[in-house]
């Protein structure tokens, strides 16, 4: 069975000390959910910080995003040499980035390398927008979306990487993909996608969350799907009870 695995994208919130104070708040709520894989994503100011305020826990911290190379002229970027003293896993390809940063296919794929060699693991975002939705575009948009992230990875690295689907018309909107429509694109798309390139095993190994406007209200219709091991979380994971709730229904539906 795939271990349930919750994450938490903090995005352009909290300073560091707001960051540290929250980690304190949370960290003990989550901390009995161990058949739950827990990760909060803060800004890169503050992953040292939260980075040792976790030291002694069992939650994890993820980087929002990286570069691909280890050191050059890259104004602005971070490394995964300089990330990954402080963090497991690092979020790639979010629409977001895809979006305001002009991220493309081809640069989620080397940064998933790199982030492989460096012993990190990628959490992989892929996602449609509204247009391509209405259109009926979904599928081929998105299994080309992981086609392109996963193009040279050998499969004994699929072990070492996780996939979100977040439909794009989900993001900050209040609007979610219901549990119905997310499983048949994670599920009939996503995991079918894995597994005409790498084979039944594998395919149904990686494990693969939803994100969109998930809230503990929705987390259960999310959870009861049998392709959606987890969820990538904006909004609801800077608030202590929300995303608590959200580990906890995972525990309780999918945690062995």
């Amino acid at each position: 069975m795939r271990k349930p695995i919750i994450a938490g994208n903090w995005k352009m919130h909290k300073t560091i000390a707001e960051s540290v104070s929250f980690i304190k708040d949370l960290a003990p709520e989550l901390e009995p959910f161990t058949n739950v894989d827990r990760i909060v994503s803060p800004t890169f100011l503050a992953l040292a910080s939260v980075s040792d305020a976790l030291k002694d826990t069992n939650v994890k911290v993820g980087a929002q995003n990286m570069h691909w190379e280890e050191s050059g002229a890259y104004t602005s970027q971070i490394s995964p040499v300089m990330i990954k003293e402080y963090v497991d896993y690092v979020i790639l390809g979010h629409s977001e980035c895809r979006e305001y940063l002009a991220e493309t296919d081809e640069n989620v794929n080397r940064k998933a390398k790199a982030a492989l060699a460096h012993g990190l693991i990628p959490i992989i975002a892929v996602g449609e927008s509204l247009a391509q939705n209405e259109a009926g575009e979904t599928q081929s948009f998105v299994s080309g979306q992981i086609r392109a992230a996963l193009d040279g990875i050998p499969p004994e690295s699929m072990s070492d990487i996780v996939l979100a689907y977040e439909p794009i018309w989900a993001i900050g909107t209040g609007k979610n993909a219901s549990g119905e429509v997310a499983q048949n694109i994670i599920g009939g798309t996503i995991r079918a996608t894995l597994k005409e390139l790498y084979g039944e095993a594998i395919g149904e190994q990686v494990r693969i969350q939803y994100g969109g406007s998930v809230k503990p209200d929705n987390m259960a219709e999310y959870m009861s799907q049998p392709d959606i091991d987890g969820a990538l979380v904006g909004g609801a994971s800077l608030q202590v009870d929300a995303f608590t709730a959200l580990v906890r229904i995972a525990s309780e539906t999918k945690g062995s």
